[in-house]
């Protein structure tokens, strides 16, 4: 494994304090900044802004790239754009892009190599906790498509942090890796263009509101009773949807903003009108807005969406209380890219000595 550092997990700060060490003029650091998260340049070779002394010295002391691709794959006509990198210890990452016919073009980031929360329905919560992302893989997976898109003349829309993990259970990182790509000497990616994505851990929503940061923020709700919500996201035994909601409302109460709740609608588990009528009551008063995602298939979980009727009854029943809420289409799931799929691997065969088994 190659020693040197990654660049990308090195802030604006530290990355001028080195070149300062090694005698470079002061707006060294501004150029190599600008290279890293605006030209977008991968290779010390391509900065040829800078003598080729000083391009040897950052190949001979920083690697530029941590996330190795294993393989690719596309559905919806193109439109989802899903990669399987690995980190250089082996740990699969999936981040999947999805163009919509607006133009619109969405990334979903990983901020873990699995996840150790265990909701039920989910391919990334079956194959357990394995490592946390560090800052600069975060930002590598939004600078790789960004790369792409750069060829296309195309940028992001959106980034939300709700592929692989959970990202306030690496919170520090993650916020790192949004405040570099929110620079704006740099990427200068809006923060109110991200959404993190968390199952429900209280207290960190309530560090996370005492930033006041502008970016979003979606809640994994599922269900609108604990016995329930309990068996299909466990961390519920801990953080109850009372001390939940309790949180949710100090987030929007504080900042004024939004707050987004997932609800993967499962067939005969929680698609019915009685919990739907809870969840409207749960939400009464509250400035949110409710995602309805029929369930997406894994191996590891043998339940299925619901009818579409029955999705229509439970979006009327939120409707019939005020709830906003939207049904959100199905994309990816031929490439198992869909919300819930992004995968385990098991050692066996193909894809550099790995199988996909599933995708959350």
């Amino acid at each position: 494994m190659d020693d040197r550092p990654f660049i990308y997990d090195w802030s604006k700060e530290e990355l001028a304090q080195i070149l300062q060490h090694w005698g470079e003029p002061s707006y060294r650091a501004g150029q190599l900044w600008q290279g890293l998260y605006r030209s977008l340049w991968s290779r010390a070779d391509q900065f040829t802004v800078f003598p080729k002394s000083l391009r040897q010295k950052l190949n001979e002391h920083f690697v530029f790239e941590s996330l190795s691709v294993v393989n690719e794959s596309f559905a919806d006509q193109g439109m989802t754009h899903k990669v399987l990198f690995h980190t250089p210890e082996g740990n699969p990452v999936e981040t999947v892009l999805m163009r919509s016919d607006d133009g619109r073009i969405t990334l979903c980031i990983s901020s873990q190599s699995g996840c150790g929360m265990g909701c039920v329905f989910c391919a990334t919560g079956h194959m357990g906790f394995l490592a946390n992302l560090t800052a600069g893989q975060i930002v590598e997976q939004v600078l790789y498509f960004a790369r792409l898109l750069k060829q296309e003349n195309k940028t992001l829309s959106n980034i939300v942090v709700m592929g692989m993990g959970e990202p306030f259970h690496n919170f520090a990182q993650t916020l790192q890796a949004i405040d570099r790509l929110n620079d704006p000497s740099g990427f200068r990616f809006g923060e109110r263009r991200f959404t993190i994505s968390t199952v429900g851990i209280a207290p960190m929503i309530r560090k996370f509101t005492a930033l006041k940061r502008q970016i979003n923020l979606a809640i994994s709700l599922h269900a609108a009773d604990d016995e329930l919500r309990s068996q299909l996201v466990p961390i519920n035994r801990k953080y109850p949807l009372e001390v939940l909601l309790e949180a949710c409302r100090e987030y929007v109460e504080q900042t004024h903003r939004r707050i987004s709740f997932e609800w993967v609608l499962i067939h005969q588990v929680n698609d019915s009108r009685e919990q739907a009528y809870r969840l409207a009551r749960l939400l009464k008063g509250l400035l949110c807005h409710v995602n309805l995602i029929p369930l997406n298939p894994t191996p590891g979980y043998r339940r299925r969406a619901p009818p579409q009727e029955t999705i229509e009854e439970f979006k009327a029943v939120l409707q019939s209380h005020r709830i906003p809420c939207t049904v959100r289409a199905p994309r990816g799931l031929s490439i198992w890219a869909g919300c819930g799929q992004l995968a385990a691997l098991q050692q066996e065969r193909g894809l550099g000595g790995y199988a996909r088994m599933s995708l959350v």
